[in-house]
Formats: C-alpha cells, sequence, structure tokens
C-alpha cells in the first residue's frame, strides 16, 4: 500500500501483512494527496502530486512526482516534473 497523507514530505510502501514500512521517499512538498499506480508495457508506476496542505503545516509545492517500481533487484527511479 502506497501512503503520503501525513505531517511530514515522505511517500511510504507499507506492507499490509505486517504494517511495516519497506520503502520511502522524500518529497519536495507535502504529499497530501492520493498516490495513484498504473501499468504500462509490463512495468508498474507510482504518480502523487506533492502540493502540500497549510492545515498540515508541510510546505506548499506543485510537482507531480512519479516512480518506476523495481523490475527484480534494481532500486525505484524517481522521476519529477514541475
Amino acid at each position: 500500500m502506497f501512503i503520503a497523507a501525513a505531517t511530514d514530505n515522505l511517500i511510504r510502501a507499507i506492507d499490509i501483512r505486517t504494517g511495516k514500512t519497506v520503502w520511502s521517499d522524500t518529497l519536495p512538498a507535502g504529499g497530501q494527496a492520493t498516490p495513484m499506480t498504473y501499468e504500462a508495457d509490463g512495468r508498474q508506476y507510482l504518480v502523487i502530486m506533492a502540493g502540500g496542505h497549510h492545515f498540515m503545516e508541510t510546505p506548499i509545492g506543485d510537482a507531480v512526482v512519479a516512480y518506476a517500481l523495481p523490475q527484480g533487484p534494481a532500486a525505484t527511479t524517481r522521476r519529477e516534473a514541475q
């Protein structure tokens, strides 16, 4: 499960069976948005809008961040568009 709706700038992958965080990354602004995953050409991607939120006291921004999930032992690749 992917989640970023916290009072920090992190996006996390959480194992729903154990509740443990298995991956995280720092977003350029608060990630008070719903992450989206999609598949293209057999590869899974994760996208989130990092816009921040004044009530959550996270930095305001206007970034769309996309990650390509690993296809094996490789690390997650991050791309950011602003």
